[in-house]
């Protein structure tokens, strides 16, 4: 199975721990995990709307390298309209993994870079040449260490009956690969309800089988020697945000989670390593477990643990905040 390239030495992956604060280089080592196979795009897919052309015929990919996978998938599998500026959707371009951005017990996530070719033909005014994404990537049970209970799953049904017996059945190999198919499917979907809702979560772009491609969420800065420095917004529990933008984060996240009740579901794992502070848009992350707030007999016991880790954090800084009112709140909007 071919390979990403390695990331270029002028490119240097961190992770924020507090805003302006450098984080941790990505090691070389760290680049292992599954990557999908090399392919062409799908020449029976519709026209692209951003100016693809006939003569929009580029290069073959490098070592490693692949196709831009956007059209690929079925047009129900990549995210909702208005698709947002500045993603790359043209057929001439390649994917290129640049380095790990964390580790999970079910999920590693990626930083990958989708970038027109160098021969592509010219596209529309500000037409976006390149743009960053996490492929978020989940094993099988074989290879994962899924540690989600029937609290998450209780109420939720596939498609297709085989699937649904098969996830029944965690002895059999297609039942586990099933499974962690599910988990992809159940995030991507409740990305595209939450981002179309207008919840604060990243752009949902695309899911083939087992992966799931979201919106980066983090910046791109150029240090003195000339390398460029890719570091992922920090998670809220290291902040130390003023009063004024601690409230504002306080009415992102209660709005978020206001309109995911609307859609009838709960995050079910909500705390403050879920939730990403970039500058002072707040993007709620992770939401493979959400819960059924209808279906699911363990409901109304997920939200509420979710109301009381999120305000214990903003209690902490010096918010007043009630977990049970916003728990009646919440709940009075599913209903």
């Amino acid at each position: 199975m071919p390979r990403f390239p390695e990331a270029p030495k002028s490119l240097l992956i961190q992770s924020a721990s507090r805003k302006g604060r450098a984080g941790t280089t990505v090691s070389r080592a760290d680049l292992e995990g599954p990557h999908p196979s090399t392919f062409a795009p799908d020449a029976h897919d519709e026209p692209d709307a951003r100016g693809t052309s006939a003569d929009d015929a580029p290069t073959e990919p490098g070592p490693g390298q692949r196709w831009s996978t956007w059209r690929s998938v079925a047009k129900g599998q990549r995210g909702p309209e208005p698709v947002p500026d500045w993603l790359v959707t043209r057929d001439a371009a390649f994917d290129t993994e640049l380095g790990i951005l964390k580790t999970g017990k079910e999920a590693d996530a990626f930083l990958v870079e989708r970038a027109l070719s160098p021969d592509a033909a010219p596209g529309p005014a500000g037409e976006p040449a390149r743009c960053l994404l996490v492929a978020k990537r989940y094993r099988s049970l074989d290879h994962g260490q899924f540690h989600r209970g029937t609290e998450y799953t209780e109420g939720r049904r596939v498609r297709r009956t085989r699937d649904q017996r098969a996830m029944e059945d965690r002895k059999s190999a297609w039942g586990r690969a099933v499974s962690a198919t599910q988990w992809a499917d159940a995030e991507f979907v409740a990305l595209r309800d939450a981002w179309s809702a207008g919840a604060p979560v990243p752009y949902p772009v695309q899911i083939d089988g087992t992966e799931v491609l979201m919106e980066f969420v983090g910046t791109e800065e150029v240090d003195d020697d000339g390398r460029t420095q890719v570091v992922a917004a920090p998670r809220l529990t290291r902040e130390r945000p003023s009063d004024d933008l601690l409230e504002s984060y306080w009415e992102q996240l209660t709005h978020g989670m206001s309109v995911l009740a609307r859609l009838g579901f709960a995050h079910g794992d909500l705390s403050p390593y879920n939730i990403l502070a970039h500058g002072e848009r707040l993007v709620v992350i992770d939401l493979p477990q959400v819960v059924d707030l209808v279906a699911n007999p363990f409901a109304s016991e997920v939200l509420l643990r979710d109301c009381r880790t999120v305000c214990a954090w903003f209690t902490a800084r010096g918010l007043d905040v009630d977990p049970d009112a916003l728990f009646a709140d919440l709940l009075a909007q599913a209903l």
